[in-house]
Order: C-alpha cells, then sequence, then structure tokens
C-alpha cells in the first residue's frame, strides 16, 4: 500500500487503495515494476460482454443442486453392493480381491519394527494361514 494514502476509513472517508498513482519513475520510483511489466507482453482478454441479468437468473436457477432429502427416480435394493440379498452383488463395484497374504505384507514390515508389534502379529498371521 502507498503510504501517502493513508489508512482506509469507514464509509464515505474510505481511501481507495485499488487504482493509487505510482510516483515519479525519475528519482526511481516505480523503475523496477517498470521493468517487470516490459519483460513480457501482458495478456488480451477478447471481446467480452456481460450477459443480460435475466439470462443470468435464468442460468443460476437451472443447475439447482438436489436438496438433500428428495425423493429420489432411481429404486435399487439397499443391499446392492453385498453378496447377500436383491441386486447386483460385490462384482458390481469392480473391486479386485488382494491375493496377497497378510503375514506376506507383514513381513516386508518386520524391518522397520522397533517395538516388536509388527514382529507379534506376523507370528499370529503365520499361525492362522493369514
Amino acid at each position: 500500500m502507498n503510504p501517502l494514502a493513508g489508512p482506509a476509513g469507514p464509509g464515505k472517508y474510505a481511501t481507495r487503495t485499488d487504482n493509487l498513482q505510482m510516483g515519479s519513475t525519475v528519482y526511481g520510483e516505480g523503475i523496477e515494476t517498470a521493468n517487470i511489466l516490459s519483460a513480457a507482453p501482458l495478456g488480451k482478454t477478447g471481446d467480452v460482454k456481460g450477459m443480460p441479468s435475466a439470462e443470468v437468473r435464468s442460468t443460476a436457477t437451472a443447475a439447482l443442486p438436489t436438496e438433500l432429502y428428495a425423493k429420489s427416480d432411481e429404486v435399487r435394493p439397499i443391499s446392492s453392493g453385498l453378496d447377500t440379498g436383491d441386486g447386483p452383488n460385490s462384482s458390481a463395484l469392480m473391486m479386485s480381491k488382494s491375493n496377497i497374504k497378510l503375514s506376506d505384507s507383514l513381513a516386508t514390515m518386520l524391518p522397520y519394527d522397533t517395538t516388536g508389534e509388527v514382529a507379534v502379529l506376523y507370528q499370529q498371521a503365520l499361525a492362522q494361514g493369514n
């Protein structure tokens, strides 16, 4: 913020800080900013025209979200995705079951086990055949 602009006060005493003019560049003020602005061309916005307010309103109301407890048009059993009951079973979820044994996963963690807890879990998994 330009210290010459002063603080922004309330209401009619507010000082606009969004369009402050640079000081004189004769004595070096603003030279760095001018160099930055001249280093690369600034982007240009094409011919942008606003929409009429009626069109804005109709666009905004057309995409309203569905209410939280609105009735659904879809009829799907509550047991969909389960291997029991009505509806598609778990194959509909397109998730593949892991073929890696629990003991193999725990074995990869054994070198990093500083407390011995992974070693206990590893022994239990081996005993259960997992």
